[in-house]
């Protein structure tokens, strides 16, 4: 069987074929053996030795030197002429040359000259190339009657040629001593050339010179002998098994000229391409006793070698290396321990695992004499052996001590041959050079045996390190890796992966705090070193987009804050005093993957807080609250003492009540210079018989309002209420009406300019459309009147120059383009249309000369609030309402004197300031 790795090793060390003539660009050629080149004979071979740091990143060929040509050695023409060649991984190398080799100087078959050229091709820079001639003459006259040779990729036998008298035998003649160059492939010796030849396949194949030369083969006379060589696996070769070794078998009948006539000769080579037996220690090598190709009759053998790469052992070196010799009836058997010193490992990556072979070259070299022809044959067989792929799982030490805060894995061991290309992270793939650029240092660790391993080193801290919380205080944190390693020079990947774990109580969780003033709760988060990573529960929300903005949300990297009003739907109502409220808010930290609270913060603060108002027109107004105590109640269901008092607003916390001291069961009661009103807020049931009850399932809601007016003159509004279970308290309260002024944004009185929208920019004639209205009360007989409006160019309202827009409740008639009243009806935003007024005017400004004094105005108004019923004062006959004989006349322009008396229902009430623009588009 042939052996087409070792051709394939020969081709990978000398694929370039140069010829003689091309030129060599920056030749340095050193004529004798330069450093790392040691050259050596082994019997009828001579060995050349390139040590690693010569060939390393270098690119070998070799050149025959054939006199004063130079022959490019190709992986063909060595196996035709005799060479030979095998690398191991990092770069020793040996060259065999054989003495009976092809362009080999042989003087006399007993001296040899052996010249070769080697040059060196740099990887990084071809054209820079290093030249080596190494010439080495070898002795051997230790000739046996018949020499076979086995080397890795051809096999030689070479026969002693007959003197005359031995001719008639059938043996070859002698011809004269003389000193030649063993034949070049296809040239004829002349008068003592080879004629033919006849191959036996084991049928006959008859080729003349040229023809076998043409196929690969090598036939020549020396002084003394007949030489055939022929590569592996020709086709005039054939497989034999032979004692259970398959043999590659040559067998030719060779012709040649002698000074008396035509001889010929019978050629036999045998050698082994099997014959290995492995264990997990050891490897056995079985050669055939007898190869029954060579041999016919009885045979003795007169010696028995064994060797490495191509040198003989003797006995004390085969002993320190463990190596056996033995010989059976039908083997004689070399045995070689795994990983002995003059072998190698070799890195392969089947199915992208990792393996390993163990690879040696065993020489065994036997001298046998036939018993009936007294010949011997010497048998020499160099045998290149790669055991079976062995796995061999990277182990993986995980160094990683939690409290450093980094990741340390080991990963190997590796033979030298295996190169760190990548790692793959949870994140995606680097390089070496990007992890330790990222932070990941990288490290190739070298051991005494030539192995190697390497180790990784990750922050816990790092993006590509997966995080998971088991308990709230404790981290676990991953580390998924994949190894991405080649194998070389062949560069097949294969890959480990790796997954880390460890464990730290190293969570600082979430703190919250908070603080009140009269108005808001203040929230404030801080993040743990786990970040924003949770979720915010204000009440019983989760903190939304919308609560967010409403809730003033800051955020900035390490902190949170909320401003919530107490009034907040968020927040609990728990206790209701005399002049306060006290409500609560609670925030949660929560984390909705574990179900876990991080953080909790339950604030009660007091608020100052009035239920109750007493107006001077006899009217009260009340705010009944649901508090946390009372959590099924419903505020649409309160009454006050008559039950068809209800709330004239309620939502699902408060109900608003509105009405006279004179309705609703009010009670009056004289004491001193006072007048107590008095009433109740409660929930009721009736019985279907005319009785009220309290419900026995719900709590008891009774809240007393009290308002107290000194005889013929309203000093306070207060109420009082009775304690209670789970009840609200009350306050004295006292109240006045109050009157605003809005500008609208439109005809709609929908949407209103708000206090940050000012200075309002307005264009020329524009209509501005204004609205008053009267707030805080619900009584039906009260009416908002405009008195008079104006404007003016400054904020002070009497201020000059001024403009009229309403005069005495009416528009300035004296105007050319004069205000305009518009009505107001009932919607969701206006329950009682008397107590809002609107009007227009249009944009303008004041101008002196025809120039513009300035670009802007302030509106003011005085209103009055009236008892509808009422015809006491002219200012309340409604608006525009002139009593007979009066005639409204103004002087244009000049606003009038005001009221000489100030009533206390009247307000006074300031819009502005507005601004003029040329650009009609605003």
């Amino acid at each position: 069987m042939r052996r087409p790795e070792h051709i394939l090793l020969w081709n990978f060390l000398m694929a370039a074929v140069v010829t003689m003539s091309q030129a060599r660009p920056n030749l340095k050629l050193n004529s004798q053996s330069g450093s790392g080149l040691r050259s050596d004979c082994a019997g009828n071979l001579m060995r050349l030795s390139l040590d690693k740091a010569l060939a390393e990143g270098n690119q070998l060929e070799v050149e025959a030197i054939n006199g004063t040509q130079h022959v490019a050695l190709t992986p063909s023409l060595a196996a035709q002429c005799g060479y030979s060649m095998e690398s191991d991984p990092w770069g020793n190398t040996r060259i065999y040359t054989s003495l009976m080799g092809c362009y080999v100087d042989n003087k006399n078959d007993a001296t040899f000259n052996v010249a070769l050229r080697l040059q060196m091709y740099n990887h990084q820079n071809p054209s820079n190339v290093a030249t080596h001639d190494v010439t080495k003459t070898c002795s051997y006259t230790r000739w046996a009657s018949r020499e076979i040779l086995c080397d890795r990729n051809y096999m030689e036998v070479s026969h002693h040629m007959a003197t005359p008298a031995a001719e008639a035998k059938g043996q070859a003649q002698d011809v004269e001593d003389e000193t030649q160059i063993n034949a070049i492939p296809g040239e004829s010796d002349g008068a003592h050339g080879i004629w033919k030849m006849t191959f036996f396949t084991p049928d006959p194949v008859p080729m003349v010179l040229r023809e076998a030369t043409q196929a690969g083969y090598t036939a020549m006379t020396t002084t003394n002998r007949l030489v055939m060589r022929s590569p592996y696996d020709t086709a005039e070769t054939y497989s034999e098994e032979v004692a259970g070794v398959p043999m590659e078998v040559l067998k030719v009948s060779t012709y040649y000229k002698t000074p008396h006539g035509l001889s010929v000769m019978n050629l036999a080579a045998a050698c082994p391409t099997g014959g290995v037996l492995f264990t997990e220690e050891a490897i056995s090598w079985y050669v055939p006793r007898r190869v029954t190709p060579l041999v016919d009759g009885n045979f003795k053998i007169l010696e028995m070698f064994m060797g490495i790469n191509g040198e003989r052992l003797d006995k004390s070196q085969m002993a320190a290396r463990g190596y056996t010799l033995s010989a059976s009836d039908f083997h004689i058997v070399v045995e070689i321990p795994v990983g002995s010193p003059d072998g190698y490992y070799k890195s392969h990556a089947p199915d992208y695992q990792y393996h390993i072979a163990y690879n040696v070259e065993p020489m065994l070299e036997v001298l046998w004499r036939a018993e009936d022809t007294q010949d011997d044959t010497r048998y020499k067989v160099l045998f290149p052996i790669t055991t079976p792929l062995m796995p061999r799982p990277p182990q993986v030490i995980d160094a990683t001590v939690p409290q450093d805060r980094m990741f340390t894995v080991h990963v190997g061991t590796f033979l030298p041959d295996v190169e760190l290309r990548n790692i793959t992270f949870s994140t995606g793939v680097l390089t070496v050079e990007e992890s330790n650029a990222r932070g990941f240092p990288v490290q190739e660790h070298s051991f005494s045996n030539g192995s190697k391993s390497f180790s990784l080193q990750v922050p816990l801290e790092a993006d590509v390190v997966l995080k998971h919380n088991p308990e709230p205080l404790v981290t676990t944190y991953f580390l998924p890796l994949v190894f991405g390693f080649l194998t070389l020079p062949e560069e097949t990947p294969f890959a480990h992966s790796v997954n880390l774990e460890t464990s730290l109580q190293d969570v600082v969780l979430p703190t919250l705090s908070g603080s009140c003033d009269q108005n808001a709760f203040y929230i404030s988060a801080k993040y743990g070193s786990q970040g924003p990573s949770f979720q915010t529960l204000v009440g019983y929300q989760q903190l939304n987009t919308e609560q967010m903005e409403t809730y003033n949300f800051a955020e900035n990297g390490t902190h949170f804050s909320l401003v919530v009003p107490y009034s907040a739907k968020d927040a609990a109502f728990e206790l209701l005093t005399s002049d306060s409220i006290r409500a609560r808010l609670n925030i949660l930290l929560w984390d909705p993957n574990n179900n876990w609270v991080l953080a909790d913060l339950y604030l009660s603060c007091r608020f100052p807080f009035k239920t109750t108002k007493c107006h001077p027109n006899g009217t009260m107004t009340a705010l009944a609250v649901k508090l946390e105590s009372v959590p099924n109640l419903d505020p649409s269901m309160l009454t006050l003492k008559d039950q068809s008092c209800k709330p004239v607003f309620s939502n699902d916390r408060f109900a608003q009540f509105s009405f006279s001291v004179d309705s609703c069961k009010t009670t009056r009661v004289f004491f001193d210079n006072y007048v107590l009103y008095e009433n109740e807020i409660g929930l009721y049931y009736n019985n279907n018989k005319g009785a009220t009850y309290t419900s026995p399932v719900d709590p008891d809601y009774r809240q007393t309002i009290s308002c107290y007016y000194m005889v013929n003159d309203t000093q306070t509004i207060s109420f009082n209420s009775e304690p209670i279970q789970n009840q609200p308290a009350a306050e004295i309260g006292s109240g006045q009406l109050m009157v605003q002024m809005g500008l609208a944004e439109d005809s709609s009185y929908e949407l209103f300019y708000q206090a940050e929208d000012y200075p309002v920019v307005k264009y020329l004639r524009q209509p501005l459309y204004f609205e008053v209205e009267l707030m805080y009360t619900t009584d039906p007989q009260l009416e908002l009147i405009l008195e008079n409006c104006w404007a003016t160019l400054k904020e002070y309202r009497k201020s000059l120059p001024s403009w009229d827009i309403i005069v005495d409740s009416c528009e300035n008639r004296d105007d050319n383009y004069m205000t305009v009243f518009h009505p107001v009806a009932i919607n969701t935003r206006v329950a009682i249309p008397s107590h809002v007024k609107r009007f227009s005017v249009q944009m303008f400004t004041f101008t002196k000369d025809e120039e513009v004094l300035k670009d802007q105005i302030y509106v003011h108004c005085d209103a009055v609030i009236c008892d509808a019923n009422s015809d006491a004062d002219v200012s309340c006959r409604g608006q525009c309402v002139t009593p007979t004989g009066m005639k409204p006349n103004r002087q244009q322009g000049v606003k009038r004197a005001q009221r000489s008396t100030k009533s206390s229902n009247q307000r006074q009430l300031s819009s502005g300031p507005i601004l003029l623009t040329t650009q009609s588009n605003l």
